[in-house]
Parts: structure tokens; sequence; C-alpha cells
């Protein structure tokens, strides 16, 4: 049970929950042939077929190096094809091929089992309820973050 302050367990709870799920889905995706971040570079180029490589790297907050890496062993599973930006000869955008499609079927029906897994002891009251307070705290979390970056410009501007 978490002590009354939050202030004292909630980081850490925070933090172990992300690193149990990672491992676990990390575990699952493994069954798939895949990794959890070849996953989720899929699910975004699924979502939004066409994007830039950079483009894609910020949605997924990582290094252009590290995407690029991802994407070539995806491209050599046959899972992602690149092609050339028609406006921007330096660009790269992403598609996934035919030989993805199944997987991505797959890899949908893995999301299902292991949110279930997860929300096994909850109600779907509870389990909605527990994801809006989740969305609650990135928000709170963002504006701080965005406030935080305003105000340090701010700053320097005035420095």
């Amino acid at each position: 049970m978490l002590a009354r302050n939050p202030d004292h367990h909630f980081l850490f709870a925070l933090a172990d929950l992300q690193r149990s799920v990672r491992a676990y889905a990390d575990q699952r995706a493994f069954r798939h042939g895949i990794t959890r971040s070849q996953w989720a570079v899929l699910v975004k180029i699924h979502r939004e077929e066409g994007l830039q490589q950079a483009e894609l790297a910020k949605l997924l907050d990582i290094q252009p190096i590290t995407l690029t890496r991802l994407v070539d062993r995806l491209c050599a599973a046959g899972f992602v094809e690149r092609r050339a930006d028609e406006n921007d000869r330096r660009a790269n955008r992403l598609y996934l091929l035919p030989a993805a499609r199944p997987l991505m079927v797959k890899l949908r029906t893995l999301r299902d089992e292991i949110n279930h897994t997860a929300l096994a002891h909850m109600t779907s009251e509870e389990a909605d309820h527990f994801v809006a307070q989740l969305e609650t705290i990135k928000a709170n979390v963002r504006a701080a973050h965005k406030s935080g970056c305003t105000s340090k410009k701010r700053e320097r501007s005035d420095g």
C-alpha cells in the first residue's frame, strides 16, 4: 500500500512499474522475434505511414542514431521500407511492408493481453479511472516542464 504522503513513494512506484511492464513486454515481444523498441517503431509507422525518420525519432523521444539502428533491423527483417522524401532528398520516409501486416495483428493482440494482465484485478471502471489519473499526471508534468523551460528561457534573455 502506498504511504499517505505520495511524495515519499510515488516516483519509486512509478519507476518500478515502468521497469516491470517493460521487462514483461520485452519478454512477450521476443516471442514474436522483435524487441519492445522495434514494436514501438512499428506501431508508430503503422499509425502514420510515411513519417520522416527524424519525426519518428522525436515522437519516440530517442536519438536519431538509435532509431536508425532499429529501422535497419526492421528493414533487414522485411517489415519496414525506407523511401526517399520527394521534397527533401536528405530525408527518408518510413512505410510498413506487407510482411509486417500479420505481425501488427499479433502485436495488437499482445498489447491487449499485456493490458489485461496488468489490470487483472481492477474493474473496468477502476482501470479507466487509473488510466485517466495517469493522463492527468502526465499533463501536470508536461505543463510544469513547459513552464520550466519557458522560465529558463526568460532568465537567460533577462540576464
